[in-house]
C-alpha cells in the first residue's frame, strides 16, 4: 500500500507538471520507477500504459478549456505514434546512451532560447501564424521515437520546438502535445505488450500511476488557461534547462561539487527571469491599449 501511495503521489506531480508545461511525465515518471529498481523496458511500459489514462483525461480537460489546435494533433500524433511504436518494438535492441548527450545539447539550447524569448520578447496573437507540417511530421515521428525508447521524451522534445518557433500560442503548444500524447502512449503500449509479453507488468504500479495523473489532470488544465502565455514559456524553459543540464552533468560524469554550483545558477536565474517576467506582465496589465490591432485582437498574458 505504501508503494501503490507513493507511485500515485509520483504520478500526480508528474502529470501536474507535464499537463501545465506540456512535458515530464515519462521522465518524472519513469525516473521514480527506476529509483524503485525496475529494468529500463518494464518502466517505460509502465509509463506509457498509465499515460492511456492520463493523456486521455489531460487531453479532455485542454479542450474543454479551449487549449488544443486539432490539426497541430493529428499532423504531429499520427507520426508521432509510428516512431513510438517502431521505439518500443527496438527499446531492448537499441541503446540511446551514445545519443543522450547530443541530444539533451540540443534541447538545452532551446530550452534557453524558450526561456528568453518569453522573458524578453513577448509573442502577440496578431503574430500567430501555425505551424507546417513540413516540421510536424518529422518533429513527431523523432519525439516520438525517443519517448518509446527513453522512457519518456515527447514533451521534452516536441513542446520546446513548438515553442521556439513563436507561431502557435503556448497554452495551445501545451493542450495539443498533451492530446496528442493519447497516440503516442497507445502505440508505445502496443510495441511493449508485443515485445514484452515474456515479462510480468506490474499493474498495481501502472493503476497508482494513473490514479495520481487522472486527478492532476484537469487542474494542469485549469493553471494553462488562467497562467498569462509568456509565464507558460518562461516557466516550459526554465524546466527543459533544468532537466537537461542533469543529464549533462550525468553523463559526463562531473564532480559533486560542481552539481550543485550549476543547479543553484540554473534556478537563481530561473527565478529571476520568472519574477522579472511577472513584473513586466503587471506592467503591461497597467498601460492603456494604443495599438488598434491590438485593442481589436487583445493579449493573453
Amino acid at each position: 500500500m505504501q508503494a501503490f501511495l507513493i507511485f500515485a503521489i509520483g504520478g500526480f506531480i508528474a502529470q501536474l507538471v507535464d499537463g501545465s508545461l506540456g512535458m515530464a511525465y515519462g521522465v518524472t515518471s519513469t525516473t521514480i520507477l527506476l529509483a524503485a529498481g525496475m529494468t529500463p523496458a518494464l518502466a517505460s511500459a509502465s509509463v506509457h500504459l498509465a499515460e492511456l489514462g492520463t493523456s486521455l483525461a489531460s487531453g479532455l480537460s485542454h479542450w474543454k478549456f479551449g487549449n488544443v489546435d486539432w490539426r497541430v494533433v493529428l499532423t504531429l500524433g499520427v507520426p508521432g505514434a509510428i516512431g513510438a511504436f517502431l521505439g518500443a518494438t527496438a527499446l531492448s535492441n537499441i541503446s540511446t546512451e551514445a545519443a543522450e548527450p547530443w541530444m539533451s545539447t540540443i534541447l538545452l539550447a532551446l530550452g534557453l532560447y524558450v526561456l528568453a524569448r518569453f522573458a524578453f520578447r513577448p509573442l502577440r496573437r496578431r503574430q500567430l501564424t501555425g505551424v507546417s507540417s513540413k516540421l510536424l511530421a518529422p518533429l513527431g515521428l523523432v519525439a516520438g521515437f525517443v519517448d518509446a525508447t527513453g522512457g519518456g521524451g515527447w514533451g521534452p522534445v516536441a513542446t520546446p520546438t513548438l515553442l521556439s518557433t513563436g507561431r502557435v500560442e503556448p497554452r495551445k503548444v501545451i493542450g495539443s502535445v498533451d492530446t496528442s500524447e493519447f497516440l503516442i502512449a497507445a502505440a508505445a503500449s502496443l510495441g511493449f505488450l508485443l515485445s514484452l509479453a515474456h515479462q510480468n507488468l506490474s499493474w498495481t504500479t501502472v493503476g497508482a500511476l494513473l490514479l495520481g495523473g487522472v486527478i492532476a489532470a484537469p487542474l494542469a488544465a485549469y493553471l494553462v488557461r488562467i497562467v498569462p502565455m509568456r509565464l507558460i514559456g518562461v516557466g516550459a524553459g526554465g524546466l527543459i534547462v533544468l532537466t537537461n543540464a542533469r543529464t549533462l552533468i550525468k553523463d559526463f560524469d562531473l564532480p559533486g561539487p560542481s552539481h550543485t554550483v550549476i543547479y543553484s545558477v540554473i534556478v537563481v536565474a530561473w527565478a529571476a527571469a520568472i519574477a522579472y517576467t511577472i513584473r513586466v506582465i503587471r506592467a503591461e496589465r497597467h498601460q492603456p491599449e494604443t495599438d488598434p490591432a491590438d485593442a481589436a485582437e487583445p493579449v493573453r498574458g
